[in-house]
């Protein structure tokens, strides 16, 4: 009770100094980027509602494009176009490149140790180094070619046991345990689910509620006096969740110790190696952290990819007919897709583009944060500012794409623009130095998964619903959610 006391106290005071700075403009920097006004104590926080991608798109349509919040007690620029994000993320990428931490992502030092979270730092540009030359390389996902294969195998083993027996399939899900388990499969050398049976259940929640809870606006992130009573309890279900999938881990790695590591030569071992090699740079912790952020973003956003593609397909029966014509012309009815089929289904990649445009998996990149004072074009913002690119806003900025808000894959027929952060009309994996690490993955394996369900399968959508019917609403987090998952019935065409 007397920690309550203080604490309520000190809050006040804390209010107090707040609404005086904010009525008498103390401390307040010269020519900031426009920006709603704040209101006294919470500033601007009333805004951003429910779905905060949505909500500052709308504000930016107001105050333009490079925007500025007050966020309790701290600051927030918002960017929310493509010319301002090619700024950010790549004429002054080193200013921009340290993080904004939330404090769930302290949770068992998480962030000490995450190649998401560090700092740009030797420590970090260790941990890129094994990430971008050990896992993600082309000749490491050559190599492993055939295992995202017989894991494509078993996706459509799993959906004509569901036809079979009108059953529907869960798409998310499903693509979730496909992904998991060849993540699972390159890191550890095994099936994390049975690849055969709707499970995995127990690990997919333990992911999505770290990615919502990581997302969500947190009182503490803006009031920092409020760390030690954690009033919404994010920290305390983070913590709860990182203890979960690192025990996981660790008994992975115990397991693979006591084998001597003979028989392997996966992620583990080489993770195994560099530590022993070089403790001091690469430790247990940095492991755990490092397959943490393999399997959260590898999933996650995987599977969310394709659960929105599907939907838009079967949303627009006209989109799901080219497609199999196209698939069916290129590479035969019921087969299924090869990576190397991939340059040769042009209409394929540019859904899977269309969907990553209007569904980006991160709708607001991976927050920064300024340590010194920048300016940006013609504005000055201030030191310790967040940065948030708002790449669900520049996907449907109406100033760059003809009918902005409409599913159309056509529009990439005639454009070179693509996804790897080259483009900062198209940046679902940002850019810069801090492009996502795990991109080639991706773009690898969702379009083989989408052509594979479009190619092997009609499917009719559950409960009778009508194509125009089928929910789109959004669950908000790291990454994009679909609200209500997509249940459709698959219908083997062999």
């Amino acid at each position: 009770m007397e920690f309550v006391i203080i604490a309520f106290g000190l809050f006040l005071s804390y209010a107090l100094i707040g609404i005086i700075s904010t009525v008498f403009g103390i401390g307040k920097p010269k020519n900031l980027p426009p920006g709603p006004t704040p209101l006294p104590i919470i500033g601007n926080l009333h805004l951003l509602g429910d779905h905060p991608h949505q909500s500052l798109a709308n504000l930016a349509k107001i105050y333009g494009p490079v925007m500025f919040l007050k966020l309790g007690r701290t600051t927030a620029l918002v960017i929310s176009s493509a010319a301002a994000a090619k700024e950010v993320l790549q004429k002054q990428d080193l200013a921009f490149s340290s993080r904004h931490i939330p404090d769930a992502l302290n949770a068992h030092n998480h962030s000490h140790y995450s190649a998401v979270w560090l700092p740009v730092s030797t420590q970090w540009r260790t941990l890129r180094k094994i990430l971008n030359t050990n896992i993600f390389t082309g000749n490491s996902l050559d190599t492993n070619q055939h295992l995202r294969r017989k894991k494509v195998q078993e996706l459509v083993a799993y959906c004509r046991k569901a036809g079979l027996c009108k059953d529907p399939v869960d798409i998310g899900r499903a693509a979730f345990r496909t992904t998991l388990n060849l993540l699972s499969n390159t890191i550890f050398s095994i099936d994390l689910t049975d690849p055969y049976e709707d499970s995995g259940k127990e690990f997919r929640e333990l992911v999505g509620n770290i990615m919502v809870e990581a997302g969500k606006p947190n009182l503490v992130d803006f009031f920092p006096l409020l760390k030690k009573i954690d009033p919404q309890g994010i920290k305390r279900r983070m913590t709860h969740y990182f203890g979960k999938i690192f025990e996981i881990f660790e008994g992975l790695i115990e397991e693979r110790l006591v084998m001597n590591r003979s028989k392997h030569e996966d992620v583990l071992d080489l993770c195994l190696k560099i530590s022993q090699e070089n403790p001091d740079e690469f430790n247990r912790a940095h492991i755990k952290s490092l397959f943490l952020d393999l399997f959260a973003a590898g999933t996650d956003t995987t599977s969310n990819s394709l659960e929105w593609a599907m939907t838009e397909v079967l949303r627009n029966p006209h989109i799901m007919t080219k497609a199999k014509h196209e698939l069916e012309e290129v590479i035969g009815k019921g087969k299924i897709v090869e990576e190397s089929d991939i340059l040769n289904l042009p209409y394929l990649w540019c859904i899977v583009k269309e969907t990553l445009r209007i569904h980006p998996p991160v709708p607001l990149l991976i927050p920064r944060k300024i340590h010194s004072e920048v300016k940006l074009n013609g504005f000055i913002v201030p030191k310790g500012t967040q940065v948030l690119v708002n790449v669900w806003a520049i996907g449907r900025d109406s100033t760059t794409w003809d009918d902005s808000l409409m599913f159309k894959p056509e529009r990439f027929l005639t454009s070179s623009l693509d996804v790897q952060g080259r483009d900062f009309e198209l940046i679902p994996f940002g850019a810069g130095r801090r492009i996502c690490p795990g991109l080639p993955l991706a773009i690898r394996m969702v379009p083989v998964m989408l052509g594979t369900l479009i190619n092997c399968f009609d499917w009719n959508i559950d409960a009778g619903r009508r194509d125009k019917n089928i929910d789109m609403s959004e669950k908000f987090g790291i990454t994009l959610q679909k609200a209500n998952p997509l249940c459709v019935v698959p219908i083997p065409l062999d």
